[in-house]
């Protein structure tokens, strides 16, 4: 049943786990506590297939922009939306050319809108040259439609790659500068997105700077559709779809919070209506509406070669096979929030964010690989949160998200343990983890022990495994009530090299054989569209080093190949 067809029923009185909305909103007064601490309308208009003004519209349009996503070395995949009066399908064809007028090289391929697929389409263009940018241009009834502009991927030996990396874009929180920003940079060479794309809430509920469509949760088919459509009629969402091709994978909001196999913290089968029918809509739409490859309904993890510099590997760590969120096993007399130790139920060794058979891909992949650089491009904090650090063998650490890997302590030392080698298997260097989710900028090694001085040196940053790069989120809220803080926050996780709790933005990935830096910029504000934005700071590790030192920010590449106008 929809929920643009009725009230949403009372929540149950009190959650039994700490939701990751609870931790981010509750986690200022908690760790206080602890002893730690001293209106625009809608985007533009009415659901997925209406125009602005709620209206049908009289002729054909283009009104949801145009897309790229999943590029390869001699393909990308190309999307776009009809929108019309009618119910018929549209017979729909894409041009390209590596020059920005169609002057020349132009290819032409066809597809068509149904309304099976909410009149949205995915054209799998393949042939293409690599490293190379194309533009390219649907028509549809003599209608036309914004010119896009996208990228292959290089093969072979690579110099320099630039990738921008985003998550976690609440429409109700405020707008999108974030990806203006983005939109901006015309040497990047791809976008990352790594989750929380949509925000399935109803108005009032999260955040209340602009509405939403439907106004109620998003429960149905059709709630999901109009939802992904709304998003999708955002100016600055539409701009970085433009020029960029994205490679993206959903976290929880693209279905409900704090999703994991068989549940959510957010849903109600007793009156939402089975899990599985509402993930598999959730799944479904997400590939109608975004620029992904999808070979098998509800599989997304997948793997991006790029030349010889870096194979991406991109993760479910939610949907697909994450066992059940536990409650924190000790509570904080007198706040809503409780801690959990690493022990118990806790370090079941059958608990899992990825699943037998994404472990074994995932292992299997970095194993074989013989890239420079291997990213994971993942949802949830990899490395640990402590808010009483100890060495491990106390079994005393004290963690605040049961959410993130912390909560999954055996699924995180299985990974830990590939990276390692042994086993016959040598180690895995220059791996780099890069997370969303936590809507907080943070730079941290990766060590299976971090507050053990035998097992790691928080000066030097040796006994570190890999390095995880968290991008904030574009507009979702965060823990701007800890931020001065944040450095008392690292004398529990001395691990952590940067944290940033209140800043929106992105996180920016400059990666050459020798080294790859990240670096943190900051939109001026979300409250309205529009302003500019500022380098936060910069953190890069060595090949062959797997830790983190500071960076000075890079320079922009010389002679980028004109964005589309």
């Amino acid at each position: 049943m929809s929920r643009s067809t009725r009230r949403r029923p009372l929540r149950k009185s009190q959650p039994k786990l700490l939701s990751r909305r609870s931790f981010l909103g509750q986690s200022g007064a908690s760790l206080t506590a602890l002893g730690l601490a001293p209106l625009l309308p809608a985007c533009d208009g009415g659901n997925g297939g209406r125009s602005p003004d709620g209206d049908a519209p009289d002729a054909l349009s283009f009104l949801h922009g145009v897309a790229s996503g999943d590029p390869l070395s001699d393909r990308v995949i190309l999307w776009t939306r009809v929108t019309q009066t009618g119910t018929a399908a549209v017979p729909v064809t894409v041009r390209l050319s590596t020059q920005p007028d169609f002057s020349s090289g132009v290819t032409v391929r066809n597809s068509s809108a149904t309304p099976e697929r909410d009149f949205t389409v995915k054209i799998d263009a393949a042939g293409l040259q690599p490293g190379t940018t194309y533009y390219y241009q649907f028509e549809a009834r003599g209608q036309r439609s914004p010119v896009g502009r996208t990228r292959t991927l290089p093969v072979d030996a690579v110099d320099r790659l630039r990738i921008a990396v985003l998550s976690c874009a609440s429409l109700a929180h405020g707008f999108f500068n974030a990806y203006a920003r983005v939109a901006e940079r015309a040497d990047l060479d791809l976008v990352l997105h790594l989750g929380d794309y949509i925000y399935e809430y109803g108005n009032g509920e999260y955040g209340s700077v602009r509405t939403y469509e439907p106004p109620t949760e998003i429960v149905s088919l059709e709630d999901y559709r109009a939802r992904h459509g709304q998003y999708k009629r955002d100016p600055d969402l539409q701009a970085v779809h433009r020029q960029h091709p994205l490679v993206c994978v959903w976290d929880d909001h693209e279905s409900t919070n704090d999703a994991w196999r068989d549940g959510a913290e957010n849903h109600q089968p007793e009156i939402e209506g089975p899990w599985p029918l509402r993930k598999s809509i959730a799944q479904q739409v997400y590939e109608e509406w975004m620029p992904i490859r999808v070979s098998d309904p509800g599989v997304i993890y997948r793997r991006f070669p790029i030349g010889s510099l870096v194979n991406l590997h991109m993760l479910d760590t939610r949907l697909l096979a994450r066992s059940e969120q536990l409650s924190p096993s000790g509570a904080v007399p007198g706040l809503p929030v409780g801690v959990f130790t690493a022990t118990g139920a806790f370090a079941d060794p059958a608990r899992t964010l990825l699943g037998e058979a994404q472990e074994a891909w995932l292992a299997d992949g970095l194993r074989s690989s013989t890239a420079t650089w291997q990213l994971l491009g993942q949802q949830v904090m990899f490395g640990q949160l402590q808010v009483l650090g100890l060495p491990r063998a106390t079994g005393l650490s004290q963690f605040l998200n049961p959410d993130q890997w912390d909560g999954y302590p055996a699924a995180r030392d299985r990974l830990l343990d590939v990276i390692r080698g042994g086993g016959g298997f040598p180690a895995i260097d220059n791996c780099i983890v890069l997370t969303g989710d936590i809507h907080t900028s943070w730079a941290m090694n990766i060590s299976e022990d971090p507050n053990n001085l035998l097992a790691y040196n928080p000066l030097t940053g040796i006994g570190s495994r890999a390095v995880e790069f968290v991008t904030t989120s574009v507009t979702s809220p965060g823990l701007e009530s800890l931020a001065p803080v944040g450095d008392v926050l690292r004398l529990n996780n001395p691990h952590i090299r940067y944290v940033d709790l209140a800043s929106k933005g992105y996180l920016l990935l400059d990666i050459t054989p020798e080294r790859c830096i990240g670096e943190f910029w900051a939109v001026d504000g979300i409250a309205t569209r529009g302003g500019g934005e500022r380098f936060q700071a910069a953190f890069q590790v060595r090949a062959g080093t797997n830790r983190l030192s500071e960076a000075a920010q890079t320079s922009s590449r010389a002679n980028a190949p004109p964005l589309a106008s």
